[in-house]
């Protein structure tokens, strides 16, 4: 009955198989006689070899993690219950069954200001650890080129937990050091954008519309650093049965700690710096609201000066045509219409004057 599900699982796992050179789904190991080997394939092909390997690391890409994630862990050995809740979280978890011991880990992938977070499981069992993560994941393919020469100088001497905890410890530095690249990428772009805050026109809502986009890539960046170092947080006092209590090897993970500490008050200053960015800029919209309301202002007084031009003439001329007109000369009318109208338009710009109606004068 067993084999039969085995057999069910295995045709439903849909693993990711290119044609390049690097297959994302990989064995390596150490084996008892002492010879390191890494097998490109399937899991099922890997079986054989992780019995007969003194400790060993399986990677595998899955096209559904959610899905396909606890059939990998089936296979393995592990118990798939362990990560069923683990996938659910969003950027990090920590699952501790004392024999068995499963971690997630945000692995973050930035291009230009676009900030994505994929999940990176971790599983450890007596001398194996499995990482399962999806396609967008290709750090680990990597790092895999130089795997069989990590194994071969990790000490034969050490306990199995030692040997494991030094590959976590590897595969956890290799995943933060990808991370740190995303904060050069936000940085770059930063340096882009704060170009435009020396520009006196133009690329003012190409501006705001960036500054919102590089702030968002920050907040999401720094969420997942700080989901790291939780992970990181569970590890580093050896407290789990399955991580080592060896004081040399818990030093290694402070040290991650440590690394990933400094890089996240790196992105806490470039939030200042942004911070300041986005003061400078509703400076600048301030000052040119302001122009504009004094341009309004001044324009309103003028107006009000014309209009007082036209109407008391026009409302004298009106009165000049009845019949009491009649009884003043042309020359009169004139002398009165041109009188008032000056008076007027003093008086209505000296009541700007004194009512602050008139913006200041620009420097």
């Amino acid at each position: 009955m067993k084999h039969e599900q085995e057999a069910e699982i295995k045709t439903e796992i849909p693993l990711k198989h290119p044609n390049n050179s690097i297959s994302p789904t990989f064995c390596v190991a150490m084996l008892k006689n002492g010879s390191t080997v890494k097998i490109e394939g399937r899991i099922e092909e890997f079986l054989q070899t992780i019995k007969e390997s003194d400790f060993s690391w399986v990677n595998v890409q899955v096209d559904n993690l959610e899905e396909d994630s606890g059939k990998v862990a089936y296979l393995l050995g592990f118990t798939p219950s362990i990560i069923s809740e683990l996938v659910k979280q969003r950027f990090s978890g920590y699952e501790d069954l004392t024999t068995e011991l499963s971690l997630l880990l945000p692995a973050v992938r930035v291009k230009a200001l676009d900030v994505e977070v994929n999940k990176l499981i971790i599983l450890i069992k007596n001398n194996i650890i499995v990482t399962i993560h999806g396609e967008h994941i290709t750090r680990l393919v990597k790092f895999a080129r130089y795997a069989v020469t990590f194994f071969k100088k990790v000490p034969k001497n050490l306990d199995d937990i030692d040997k494991i905890s030094l590959v976590l410890v590897r595969i956890l530095d290799e995943n933060n050091e990808r991370n740190f690249d995303g904060i050069r990428s936000i940085q770059e772009q930063g340096e882009e954008i704060s170009k435009y805050l020396i520009e006196t026109t133009g690329f003012r809502q190409q501006l705001g519309s960036d500054i919102y986009k590089m702030k968002h890539a920050l907040i999401s960046y720094l969420e997942a650093l700080w989901a790291s170092l939780d992970v990181i947080h569970y590890l580093r006092y050896g407290d789990a049965e399955l991580v080592t209590d060896d004081p040399i090897i818990l030093q290694k993970i402070g040290m991650l700690s440590t690394d990933l500490t400094r890089q996240i008050s790196i992105s806490e200053q470039m939030s200042s710096v942004l911070a300041s960015g986005l003061e400078v800029l509703q400076s600048i919209y301030n000052n040119q609201l302001t122009q504009l309301n004094n341009r309004l202002s001044l324009l309103a007084v003028w107006m009000a000066v014309v209009g007082t031009a036209f109407i008391v003439p026009n409302t004298i001329a009106t009165v000049f045509g009845t019949p009491v007109g009649e009884h003043v000369g042309w020359h009169t009318q004139l002398v009165i219409m041109l009188g008032t109208t000056l008076i007027s338009v003093i008086f209505v710009y000296w009541f700007a004057k004194k009512r602050s109606l008139m913006p200041p004068k620009a420097d």
